[in-house]
């Protein structure tokens, strides 16, 4: 890394300190996640410039490389040129996964970087999802049918995967290209993770038909996706509202009248009274189909039971913890 640090860098850091001061007190002790591509080095980088001090870092080697720790300690290498106290956490396995890889990855990653936090004191954990990252995750969701909710993308704080911690994003607004010549800049040298090139994985595919298309543009995306996290926040609004209204709970059950309330805001209400009773599932997140399924028993007047809660049609829609299952 370079003795001088060069004016567009400043530029950048007073950029950067901006968006993570609208995210977190600029007192907070904040963790960085910290992978060693081009992003989490460029977000490394920034934090430790905006917020000298007050941020600490981590890797999560997921041994499933063998390049990891190789990797991982580069990254600790870095972190010490700059200041940043900096720990490998690694995953172990029980049996290393063979389907869902990048799924199975992350939960862990999620769950070894929050009780790292915890276990620091930090008030957040950073990440460098950036504008890119975005409109991939609009398409992926597109592709799926997702409704307002999901197409909204990535929100700048929310819980961490498993709901463990506090998640902020500060890069959203920035490109893949300004975070890679930012490392340049800064004399950083990123690790290159083959992963990002294998087509078998969905995102990888997406990126490649973003780049290689003349009419898809990602900042219009990310901007569709952010006019829709409006929209959802407003559509938020008005469930609470119909709830206050239309539901009443009472010896451990919830009655809902749906009568003249929109299909979107039934669905939702429907979906926070189950997980408000379940008893089955963990933490597993609702899928749509599973609410279409009920929503369709109940405005047939039917029974449906899902995770553990009994839903019965009628005026009004009622959900109750339902009986034991039979051995």
């Amino acid at each position: 890394m370079g003795s001088e640090k060069p004016i567009v860098a400043d530029i950048a850091v007073d950029r950067f300190r901006r968006d993570l001061d609208a995210l977190a007190d600029p007192a907070s002790r904040l963790g960085i996640a910290v992978s060693g591509g081009p992003d989490s080095l460029a977000l490394l980088y920034l934090a430790a410039s905006a917020r000298p001090g007050l941020v600490e870092a981590a890797t999560v080697d997921h041994d499933l490389r063998p390049e990891s720790r190789s990797e991982a300690e580069m990254v600790a290498h870095a972190c010490a040129q700059l200041g940043v106290p900096h720990q490998i956490l690694t995953v172990e396995w029980d049996r290393k996964p063979e389907t869902a890889l990048q799924e199975q990855a992350r939960a862990r990653r999620y769950a070894l970087l929050g009780d790292w936090a915890r276990a620091r004191n930090l008030s957040a954990l950073v990440t460098a999802h950036h504008l890119d990252d975005q409109a991939e995750t609009f398409i992926m969701r597109l592709s799926r049918g997702a409704g307002v909710k999901g197409l909204a993308g990535m929100r700048r704080a929310v819980r961490s995967p498993g709901g463990n911690f506090a998640l902020l994003r500060p890069l959203l607004d920035w490109h893949h290209s300004e975070l890679e010549q930012l490392c340049a800049d800064a004399g950083l040298t990123p690790v290159a993770d083959p992963s990002n090139l294998d087509e078998r994985f969905e995102r990888v595919r997406v990126r490649r038909a973003l780049g290689t298309s003349d009419w898809l543009a990602s900042d219009a995306i990310a901007s569709s996706a952010a006019h829709l996290a409006e929209a959802d926040a407003a559509i938020r609004w008005a469930t609470t509202e119909t709830w206050e209204r239309a539901v009443s709970a009472s010896n451990g059950a919830i009655a809902f009248a749906p009568q003249g309330v929109p299909r979107e805001i039934r669905r939702r209400i429907v979906r926070r009274a189950i997980v408000q009773l379940a008893s089955e599932g963990g933490r597993a997140e609702l899928r749509g189909k599973e609410i279409d399924i009920v929503l369709s028993a109940l405005a047939a007047g039917k029974r449906v039971t899902l995770r553990g809660v009994l839903c019965t049609g009628g005026k009004p829609w009622r959900f109750a913890k339902a009986p034991p299952r039979r051995a």
